[in-house]
């Protein structure tokens, strides 16, 4: 006898373990993107075209702009509630997780974190409000991986700041307003809030992806920008500043990934239960239901992943190398579960009629930016062994 099926997450209680406000939260997300990014997604995905100033100042009306920071108009909400609006953004698509994560876990956060205070007035609640958008310089067309290794300098000149480079693979670049931009100077790595109207600054559209297409995706070109010496971060030297950055972005892929898996098991379930082969729906065969079960195994462990290191984010405990297990594993989860969830659709998967060859493109490209598998890998491999082996 047919039972009703279950949704992923119920397998597992998730609700079990989240608090009312975490769910409202999670429930107001899941709605905006039904509402609004659903309708329109396959064709700005088909077009590479993202209204991202629109969508900014809505979801900046959410608050989910910044909305685990604290104060200038943030909300302040937990970083488990953040990882669960990052959640079910990226159920709708990884570029628009992306756009929030690079305003609130980079460009945001750098300026929380290690800003002046008039730099904290000037830019945070714009940023919030989603009145502008930021987008961060860190990686280059040379150095990604090894980014102590950037030629963009800034060089002192008199009073001001005088910066020289190129950053590539800059998410928000020709929307934004403000850069966060890292550069090697005679004191080391600083950071520096640029204001991308700023003569000698150009941002050039990156055509030609196959992945994150909704999303816009620039090259940094800076060339003699001067800036005013109170254009420094002056609350961090060296490369922790950039690299807590990115294990803030990090930590909002660890949900965000599974968005995306969970909407490719979920198309996979309900195809298969519509679709009819041999006089049955798919769904009734064992082969098919390997495949969804693995899935939601995986799919669930991913999930508790996610929320024990939510908690201990919340409790001010976690470690760098325990972002880097979850965003290790949750990538690679998700990847895995929208190949499987493609093969079950059979040749209707690559269509974007369907969501699921689409979130397998963008996670492609998530699988690889903010840390690469690799790099991911190499410092649980250190924090096991106390024995780098980055070079």
């Amino acid at each position: 006898m047919s039972r009703s099926p279950q949704a992923p997450f119920e397998l597992y209680d998730i609700d079990f373990q989240l608090t009312d406000e975490e769910r409202a939260i999670r429930d107001t997300v899941r709605r905006y993107v039904d509402d609004r990014i659903r309708p329109d997604i396959s064709q700005w995905f088909e077009t590479g075209e993202l209204p991202a100033r629109e969508l900014a100042k809505e979801m900046g009306d959410l608050g989910l702009l910044g909305m685990h920071l604290e104060g200038y108009g943030c909300a302040g909400m937990s970083a488990t509630a953040y990882g669960l609006a990052c959640l079910e953004l990226e159920a709708g698509d990884s570029g628009i997780r992306s756009l929030v994560s690079v305003t609130g876990s980079l460009a945001m956060y750098a300026i929380h974190a290690f800003g002046s205070e008039e730099q904290k007035q000037e830019w945070l609640p714009r940023l919030a409000a989603g009145d502008a958008l930021g987008c961060f310089g860190l990686t280059e067309p040379d150095f990604g991986s090894n980014p102590g290794g950037m030629l963009t300098n800034a060089k002192r000149d008199g009073d001001d700041w005088v910066l020289n480079g190129t950053k590539m693979w800059i998410t928000n670049g020709n929307v934004a307003d403000v850069a966060v931009v890292w550069a090697q100077s005679d004191d080391g790595i600083r950071g520096f809030v640029v204001p991308m109207d700023t003569p000698g600054v150009t941002a050039n559209l990156i055509h030609h992806k196959m992945s994150l297409r909704a999303s816009v995706t620039s090259e940094l070109v800076l060339q003699d920008v001067r800036l005013p010496g109170d254009a420094l971060l002056p609350g961090v030297q060296g490369l922790r500043g950039p690299l807590s950055c990115l294990s803030e972005a990090r930590f909002g892929i660890v949900f965000g990934t599974l968005g995306a898996g969970r909407d490719c098991l979920e198309t996979a379930i309900s195809y298969a239960i519509d679709r009819d082969q041999f006089d049955r729906p798919i769904a009734a065969f064992q082969l098919t239901q390997k495949k969804l079960a693995d899935m939601a195994v995986e799919l669930g462990n991913g999930m508790l992943l996610a929320l024990h290191l939510g908690r201990l984010k919340d409790a001010h405990r976690i470690r760098p190398e325990q972002v880097s297990i979850g965003k290790l594993n949750n990538a690679r989860t998700a990847l895995e579960i929208a190949r499987e969830a493609r093969s079950i659709l059979g040749a209707n998967g690559v269509t974007l009629e369907y969501p699921v060859i689409r979130h397998m493109n963008n996670l492609e490209s998530v699988f690889t930016y903010e840390g690469t598998n690799e790099m991911h890998t190499l410092v649980v491999g250190d924090a096991l062994t106390g024995i780098p082996a980055y070079r």
